[in-house]
């Protein structure tokens, strides 16, 4: 059956500045193919033809108010009102003709379009969403957890040591399962969204209810086996790379304007792989080959900046300020270098490293985590790897027997996840406070995790997925935590 909610995109062409789209009066599967292969610049018209682009900006708007502040033109002229009741929003935007119910709404106020917004999802979904609904057969505490998706920080209880309590649930991408490896799975960092991406050429999103987690889109780039995706820091767009490709992709998820980047602007690199996002967002930082690392402006397409450290990158991780920037090579040193004044501020040997594969920093500032060939993992202190020559690990984490390939920490700091793609089931969680690994997780009487290659938590620790090589993302409820 053919997947209507798929947007196929060549990799040969690009979309002109001023493309007029056009709504079809109706959908001829067949036809829509066609066209799609003739003109690229027909990619938006298709995702808005379908109303996925529109659930889209429903979930994202829909999720926060700042985030709505954000997106939408909101100010009218001379209107002296600033709180965010008074704020009025333009309604004659192609994106918001549909929640209009007559001539003499051409204004709202935001207040009361974030309602109309929740209103239309809740009629597109057949009802009220099930995150929003009451259901006395299912655990309180999960209830309770899908209905807060609030943009606030959780304080939770202190996270209990030895157990870790969760519950398996459908796969994240199981309404578009990959057809092969996938090597991206990440949650919206502010909207009930799930990301997957893999080598089958496409990007999917997934609204997360832990029951159906339907489909919102999907979108497939030809000849574009994805190496990497990742939301910009707004979330408004999607960042794609490949595997032997200079080009990239930027997938504008409001407007559903997929663009291809085919160069970049003094980036001397044969292709654009690996890439972090950098924390106070606009800017990508590239990994480039013999050690190389180039700072690119998402706005001007060209970088600004390069550092070089001895040999090899093998991961890069921001402070929590923004300020600096730890990176692993493959030697086994890291390298501290200051963000502003692009100078290397210290550098140090991981205890006990050969070849070093992955390296995270958790969000409260306190560890700095690094990954090794030999499946050690250590966790140090990132205070004393910011002032130390030879910090000590607080831990060495030695579950793993195969390459430490993917690092993560949950959004409290409470939980580092850990895994190598080299093996399977090869997935561990460790507690940071007690620096002990939860002795429940995998365990399974069959296989479920197979060969995890991307890691990450929902942005209030809600929920844990992975990216595995069979093309599932399988999703699991941490119940600990109260909110998604």
């Amino acid at each position: 059956m053919a997947d209507t909610n798929v947007i196929k995109l060549p990799v040969t062409e690009e979309r002109g500045p001023a493309t007029k789209r056009a709504r079809p009066p109706q959908f001829d599967p067949e036809e829509e193919e066609q066209n799609r292969q003739k003109n690229v610049k027909r990619v938006a018209a298709l995702g808005e033809k379908d109303g996925s682009v529109k659930l889209l900006e429903e979930l994202v708007f829909g999720a926060e108010a700042e985030l709505l502040h954000r997106l939408v033109e909101v100010r009218l002229p001379h209107t002296p009102c600033t709180s965010y009741c008074c704020l009025r929003v333009d309604m004659k935007h192609r994106y918001r003709r549909h929640l209009v119910r007559g001539e003499a709404e051409s204004t709202m106020t935001k207040q009361k379009l974030q309602q109309r917004m929740r209103e239309q999802f809740q009629k597109s979904m057949g009802g009220a969403p099930s995150w929003a609904e009451s259901d006395e057969n299912e655990e309180e505490e999960e209830d309770d957890l899908l209905r807060r998706t609030g943009n606030f920080v959780a304080f939770s209880d202190t996270l209990p040591s030895g157990i870790v309590r969760m519950k398996k649930c459908l796969h994240a991408n199981s309404a578009r399962p990959s057809e092969d490896r996938l090597t991206t799975v990440q949650f919206h960092p502010s909207a009930q969204v799930v990301m997957t991406a893999g080598l089958d050429q496409s990007v999917s999103l997934f609204q997360v209810d832990g029951k159906t987690n339907p489909k919102i889109q999907s979108i497939h780039l030809e000849r574009f086996p994805v190496h990497k995706a990742q939301f910009s820091r707004d979330g408004e767009t999607v960042i794609a790379t490949s595997l032997k490709n200079k080009m990239f992709y930027l997938y504008d998820m409001m407007e559903g304007r997929v663009t291809p980047v085919h160069s970049v602007r003094g980036l001397n690199e044969a292709r654009v792989k690996e890439f972090s996002v950098c924390p106070e967002g606009g800017a990508l930082l590239l990994t480039g080959t013999n050690g190389y690392l180039h700072l690119l402006t998402l706005k001007t397409k060209e970088v600004v900046r390069s550092m070089k450290i001895n040999g090899d990158v093998c991961g890069v991780a921001f402070s929590h300020d923004s300020g600096k920037v730890f990176i692993n090579s493959e030697e086994g040193e890291v390298y501290v270098w200051d963000m502003r004044s692009s100078r290397c501020v210290n550098r140090f040997a991981d205890d006990g490293c050969v070849k070093g594969t992955s390296i995270a920093a958790s969000r409260n500032g306190q560890y700095l985590a690094c990954g090794s060939q030999s499946g050690v993992v250590n966790i140090y202190s990132q205070e004393a790897c910011l002032n130390s020559a030879n910090p000590k690990p607080l831990k060495a984490v030695m579950n793993l027997l195969t390459s430490a390939t993917s690092l993560t920490f949950n959004p409290t700091s409470e939980i580092l996840a850990i895994a190598s793609r080299a093996e399977d089931e090869a997935v561990r969680l460790v507690h940071l406070p007690s620096l002990s690994v939860f002795s429940n997780f995998p365990v399974s009487k069959r296989k479920f995790v197979y060969r995890a290659s991307c890691l990450d938590f929902s942005p209030h620790s809600g929920f844990f997925s992975l990216a595995n090589n069979k093309g599932h993302a399988p999703l699991f409820r941490l119940l600990h935590y109260k909110d998604f």
